[in-house]
């Protein structure tokens, strides 16, 4: 089982990004995903996550109505895409996969993780 994480770079406040998580060994039939984000400093903590039975999502407060979650079954991969950055965004994104139909954002239930990429969110 393998995730990779890619799409982070430098962006300036107020632009998007869209970060993709290809998924290796496992389909997303059967995994929920969901993407983490840690700053210098700080504890990782959920942002988003999609479940693997119907494709529902979930927002940490922070981002909801600027983040959105997909996933294309068919290329087993997910993604965030993330609109109105701010600095405060500024961290190394993880995707990460558990085996469960719905999802939730409790770090310590997460399985696998991809290696991470950075976001910078600055002017």
């Amino acid at each position: 089982v393998q995730l990779q994480a890619s799409g982070g770079g430098l962006v300036q406040p107020g632009g998007s990004l869209r970060l993709s998580c290809a998924v290796f060994g496992f389909t997303l039939d059967d995994y929920a995903i969901g993407w983490f984000h840690q700053a210098p400093g700080k504890e990782r903590e959920g942002v988003s996550c999609i479940s693997s039975s119907d494709g529902s999502t979930y927002y940490a407060d922070s981002v909801k109505g600027r983040f959105t979650v997909s996933r294309d079954n068919a290329k087993n991969t997910v993604y965030l895409q993330m609109n109105s950055l701010k600095p405060e965004d500024t961290a190394v994104y993880y995707c990460a996969s558990v085996i469960s139909k719905g999802c939730q954002l409790n770090k310590y239930e997460y399985d696998y993780w991809g290696q991470g990429t950075l976001v910078t969110v600055s002017s």
